[in-house]
């Protein structure tokens, strides 16, 4: 039972660490904050970061080695798009490539012009590259990815089976996806991630997904909760939260728990053993 305080209890095995994580600036961020209109120009196509992205993502990155959290997390979701894979990378990826490493690149050099050299896989998570959580879909072909193929010269280390068809087909040119399809959408991803067994994951994504997809919860809580939790991300903005399966979603079982008794002995609670021989009196 809940507490007045507003506390609560659940399993830990039944628990998730999301560690949520909007792209660096991107150029469609600097003109469409000039002009609105921007955003529906073919110029800012799968745009990339900008100079100050870089900064951010060389910020956040320093912020996650000295927090610890580099060393914690198993795993990094990120949306195909080239400003989304940019900054994970960035951030969660391996030291710069050097000449010698018999491992791919998560980044080739120069990717987006951006004028970075390779960043190495070595001693980094796994990276998989899921459509769910994209950007809204249609109209802004800011958000119209490029062909996998494209992107599996760019970043070679990079996971792209779980996407289907090689050319965009979820992005329309007319027709602009409704907010409450986008939430819809961060659902259904929500859910997909506990068919994952890692249990701290890192999800690269986008401004609009997040706060669609976030503003489903914590209306059952204090009201800087609920806005901790569905306030929107600044670029490269990271928070990390934990999911819980209410549910029964996942079937995993507890890494931790033990089950006691083991092997069979004696074990009746006092308070137990009190209630069948009140004659013994108060026992130790």
């Amino acid at each position: 039972m809940d507490t007045a305080a507003g506390q609560s209890l659940y399993p830990l095995h039944r628990c998730k660490t999301l560690h949520l994580v909007r792209h660096a600036q991107g150029f469609h961020n600097v003109e469409g904050e000039k002009n609105f209109e921007a955003y529906k120009s073919y110029d800012l196509f799968d745009a990339n970061l900008t100079p100050l992205g870089w900064k951010q993502v060389d910020n956040l990155r320093q912020h996650v080695k000295a927090s610890g959290l580099s060393k914690r997390i198993e795993l990094v979701i990120v949306s195909p798009l080239l400003r989304t894979m940019q900054t994970a990378v960035g951030v969660f990826g391996g030291q710069p490539y050097t000449d010698g490493i018999n491992v791919p690149p998560l980044m080739n050099d120069n990717v987006g012009d951006s004028g970075r050299p390779a960043i190495s896989s070595l001693n980094a998570p796994p990276f998989i590259a899921v459509e769910l959580c994209r950007e809204h879909l249609g109209v802004h072909p800011c958000d119209k990815r490029r062909n996998i193929t494209d992107y599996r010269h760019m970043f070679p280390a990079i996971d792209f089976s779980l996407i289907e068809n090689d050319e965009d087909i979820l992005w329309k040119p007319d027709i602009r996806e409704k907010n409450e399809e986008v939430a819809a959408r961060g659902l259904k991803f929500l859910e997909w991630l506990w068919t994952r067994k890692e249990k701290e994951i890192a999800v690269v994504t986008h401004s609009g997904f997040l706060f669609h997809s976030l503003s489903a919860f914590g209306n059952d809580c204090h009201p800087n909760v609920k806005n901790e939790i569905c306030t929107h991300f600044a670029n490269c903005e990271l928070r990390s939260m934990v999911i819980i399966d209410r549910g029964m979603i996942g079937s995993d079982e507890s890494s931790t728990n033990y089950p006691g008794k083991v092997p069979d002995g004696l074990d009746l609670p006092s308070d137990v053993a009190d209630q069948k021989h009140p004659e013994n009196g108060q026992a130790n």
